[in-house]
């Protein structure tokens, strides 16, 4: 009401004044989308004369490029803008897909385009319902209290600083071929966060040391990283295969760990005494995702069935879990109840007052849905430049121009600014023909390549929220180079060791 109140006593002339400059404003918006539109249209035209397969050469191609890459600048920027990292790989998945479908449409073509894009959402389903039986585990981890009780015990023991900075990347280098490498850099820089609130150095240290040790485990497992589950899906590497990866792996972890282990301060960190009880069936939920996993190896290397049919048959397992755990919930709470009594335990007492029965449906809510959308995003961009063309070209380029070692480096330092799964996504949609042991080196090197920037993997992003202060871009980039020494020494470890594959 006061704003409408004030704008009524403005002079005429200043609102007139005014009116033009809004007018002028919408003309030139007007004009630049017009200017769009007809680059578009022209675009059409010069692809219906020369057909669909020349598109890298056309603006309409050109155009699908530029819309990948202002999408991929609004993805990096997203800490700057606060905007969730789907939003524009969702619209620029379509934009680029309206596009190609259309050029082809126009030239005559109206089957080629629709066979793709249902080739890629296949491709995008198995790993969607994978990644989401996964995620729905961990999260049920979390909300039985598991990584609590983890965090607490580790709090509890009275470590060193030198000696916690050697645990949680041990701890973070063997959960995440598990647990993803987000979920296990997160759950390890909670335990710094605890212990480390008087020592900010030795924070920025530890998540530098977490960052590397979760990227480089989860390089030689397929459910370490989105990556590698591209690789043992696609059936380039099968799931034992991956575990010529360890000691390469372990080089690139050890290596700047023991160079980073001398700049850890002396001091004893603050002991904390917070036991954690965990909730019933925290274990269970444990041994049944283990099950979960044999189910899906299992099916798929006997039985060659895709292993999301394994990973759903195991989310059944947590379901029936959870039926149980609702049905006893009573008589649980009560037994639970005379025990807290007998020991005077209060706190657990308190938290059987707010208890409430396990569902399923909550941890799977829980799950990161912004990374599976934006996966979805990449996915669908990747494939609209791959029909266009680019892909062929970029594969001509980098592997028949050099040779394979030369660009599955290179692939690993591009994913050092460049997010490892599109980058693993366009190399697998290239299809390029390689020895073994070059596929198990992009795999190692698009896995742990991106811990040469704390922007590079999801759990360098993800630490600078959680650390925030402490963990920065500049902090990890003093480090760089040290990182750079242990990312050479693990490409050197696997030529070494796996030559035969090569």
């Amino acid at each position: 009401m006061t704003e409408n109140h004030s704008s009524e006593k403005l002079p005429i002339r200043r609102c007139c004044r005014r009116a033009p400059d809004q007018y002028r404003v919408v003309r030139k918006v007007a004009l630049t989308l017009s200017f769009i539109v007809s680059m578009t249209f022209s675009a059409f035209a010069s692809a219906a004369e020369s057909g669909v397969r020349s598109l890298t050469h056309h603006p309409v191609g050109y155009i699908a490029l530029a819309i990948f890459v202002i999408a991929y600048v609004f993805v990096t920027l997203e800490e700057k803008l606060h905007m969730r990292k789907s939003k524009p790989v969702l619209l620029a998945a379509g934009l680029i897909w309206f596009l190609v479908a259309a050029a082809a449409a126009m030239s005559g073509d109206t089957e080629s385009a629709n066979a793709a894009l249902k080739h890629n959402l296949l491709e995008y389903s198995e790993l969607l319902l994978f990644l989401l039986v996964a995620m729905t585990y961990i999260n049920a981890m979390e909300e039985r209290q598991l990584f609590d009780a983890l965090r607490s015990w580790l709090v509890s023991k009275g470590f060193s600083y030198l000696s916690l900075f050697w645990i949680t990347g041990v701890l973070a280098f063997f959960i995440s071929p598990i647990a993803d490498n987000l979920t296990t850099a997160l759950l390890m820089c909670a335990v710094l966060m605890k212990v480390g609130e008087n020592s900010p150095r030795f924070i920025g240290l530890g998540c530098i040391n977490i960052v590397v040790a979760a990227n480089a485990g989860g390089a030689f497992s397929p459910f370490g990283d989105i990556t590698t589950l591209m690789v043992w899906q696609k059936g380039v590497v099968e799931f034992t295969e991956f575990f010529r990866l360890f000691i390469p792996s372990a080089v690139n972890y050890l290596v700047p760990a023991i160079i980073m282990s001398f700049a850890i301060p002396n001091e004893p960190p603050k002991k904390a005494t917070e036991p954690v009880i965990m909730k019933r069936g925290a274990r269970r939920t444990v041994a049944l995702f283990l099950l979960t996993i044999t189910t899906a190896v299992l099916g798929h290397n006997f039985l060659h069935l895709p292993a999301v049919v394994g990973m759903m048959m195991g989310l059944a397992y947590l379901q029936f879990l959870g039926y149980y755990l609702r049905l006893s919930f009573k008589r649980g709470v009560a037994r639970e109840r005379v025990w807290a009594e007998n020991h005077q335990n209060t706190r657990l007492l308190k938290r059987l007052d707010t208890a409430v029965p396990f569902d399923v449906f909550n941890p799977m809510a829980r799950a990161e849905w912004d990374t599976l959308l934006f996966f979805y995003g990449i996915v669908l961009c990747v494939g609209g430049l791959g029909y266009i063309g680019y892909l062929a070209e970029v594969s001509q380029i980098l592997y028949e121009g050099w040779n394979a070692t030369g660009a599955n480096i290179t692939i690993g330092l591009m994913s050092a600014i460049v997010d490892n799964i599109p980058v693993m996504f366009a190399v697998l949609s290239m299809g390029p023909d390689m020895s073994h042991g070059q596929w198990l080196l992009v795999t190692l090197t698009a896995g742990v390549g991106g811990s040469m920037l704390s922007i590079g993997s999801a759990a360098g992003v993800a630490l600078m929220g959680q650390a925030r202060g402490y963990y920065t871009l500049m902090s990890h980039l003093r480090w760089t180079p040290v990182i750079a020494l242990g990312y050479a020494a693990s490409i050197a470890t696997h030529m070494w060791l796996n030559a035969n594959l090569f």
